[in-house]
């Protein structure tokens, strides 16, 4: 039943059918080969989509996608703008830490990909800057989107994992801080090195009139995040949370959003959320078949015997990792092998939270390395190039993100040390 499931999915990779579709089609016929009763696959796809806090996937996605009408990116950019705009390199500065704060909300790099891609885009363009340099800055900044809670990967893992979302929550602000600030150095070092972006603090507004623009949209993600850790709410509940207030911000407030818009908003967000939920049922059938069939057992004592201490088990995780990811969509992979990886990391005494947050960011990689970096597709669209034209570009900037998920695979307080203040008291 293995051999025909894998065969099976690799070969429909090849074939280039869609990431679903593929696991859906293998896990069928894994049923097929082992004689068991088809109604299995209504029964685990059902119950793999049937959790509560999966249904924080479609609010925090309409959440972004009312954001990006409302007006609330652009200010964001502004006033982002108004704090790192002023230097040489300022505008990609101004990317990374847009997507950053936008992140805090959106939960999806896609939707930061094209709330903020299609303003900054079209600005980094009009400053002097290549289009293939700045789809691959916008690209590889709304990677943050998945990292810096809250993250719709996190919930999935710590559904298929059983591990608290909470916990990955606040434990995602450390490694996000890292690579925003990582990749805002590098760009800074970058533009002084190419003498891009000597004028980049044209247009800029002064800070105290940023701020005060930006205020409602700043709120936002206080609100969420206090909440979450206040104890005012749950991660779903701030879902819905983020929706009401990010209706009320764009119809009321900034009044940007009008009865109209809705139905275009609702129906983006519908079709994005029921392309992952489609995904969430076939890999939760697909785990379900591959464990029943004992795999996950065989690969941890496999790993156990070859990767014998924690550090070089991490190792041969990340670059399995990296290379699944370039291949498997970032939903799917983490629901398919959070419940394989994670007792195995256990056994080694390593923090699931500490492990989520590294098959996060390892596979968060894949949105933006080809060849289905969903990223790049999205950059690539809002610029208008095709993909081939930003690899130059990219590959820089992957080096960068590498170097910083290292930091955040060896030294794990990097991840812990709000979780443990928090959650000790």
């Amino acid at each position: 039943m293995t051999a025909v499931m894998i065969s099976t999915m690799v070969l429909c990779f090849a074939l280039t059918v869609s990431v679903a579709v593929s696991i859906g089609l293998a896990s069928i016929l894994g049923i097929q080969a082992s004689n068991a009763n088809m109604l299995i696959s209504v029964k685990e796809m059902f119950g793999a989509i049937n959790k509560f806090p999966l249904a924080a996937i479609p609010f925090f996605i309409l959440a972004g996608n009312l954001m990006e009408t409302g007006g609330i990116s652009r200010r964001l950019v502004d006033f982002a703008k108004s704090i790192v705009g002023g230097v040489q390199g300022g505008l990609p500065m101004t990317c990374v830490l847009t997507c950053m704060i936008f992140a805090a909300v959106s939960g999806s790099s896609v939707a930061t990909t094209f709330a903020i891609g299609a303003i900054l885009i079209p600005a980094l363009i009009k400053h002097g800057y290549p289009t293939s340099y700045a789809a691959a800055l916008q690209a590889t900044s709304a990677e943050l989107g998945v990292i810096i809670p809250p993250s719709i990967p996190m919930i999935l893992y710590g559904v298929s994992a059983e591990v608290s979302i909470g916990e990955l929550f606040i434990a995602g602000f450390g490694p996000g801080i890292l690579i925003s600030c990582a990749l805002m150095l590098f760009v800074w070092v970058y533009c002084k090195y190419k003498g891009w972006g000597k004028n980049d603090g044209d247009g800029r507004l002064p800070f105290g009139r940023a701020l005060l623009k930006a205020g409602w949209a700043l709120l936002m993600p206080v609100i969420i995040l206090g909440g979450i850790y206040g104890g005012i709410f749950t991660p779903t509940e701030a879902s819905a949370v983020a929706v009401f207030y990010a209706l009320v911000v764009g119809m009321l407030i900034y009044r940007e959003i009008g009865v109209r818009d809705l139905y275009a908003v609702l129906r983006k967000s519908a079709l994005s959320s029921a392309v992952i939920m489609f995904i969430i049922a076939n890999a939760g059938l697909f785990a379900f078949l591959i464990t029943r069939a004992g795999v996950p057992d065989a690969i941890g004592h496999w790993l156990q015997e070859v990767l014998q201490t924690p550090a070089y088990f991490l190792l041969g995780v990340n670059a399995a990792l990296f290379v699944i990811g370039m291949f498997i969509e970032t939903s799917a992979a983490i629901i398919v092998l959070g419940p394989i990886l994670a007792p195995v990391a256990a056994h080694f005494g390593i923090d699931p939270v500490h492990f989520g947050l590294i098959m996060v960011v390892n596979l968060a990689l894949g949105m933006i390395t080809p060849p289905f970096g969903v990223n790049l597709f999205a950059a690539c669209t809002v610029a208008r190039i095709s993909l081939d034209r930003i690899i130059g570009h990219l590959l820089p900037f992957v080096c960068v993100i590498l170097a910083c998920l290292m930091v955040i695979t060896y030294v794990p307080q990097l991840s812990l040390f709000l979780r443990d203040l928090v959650y000790a008291r």
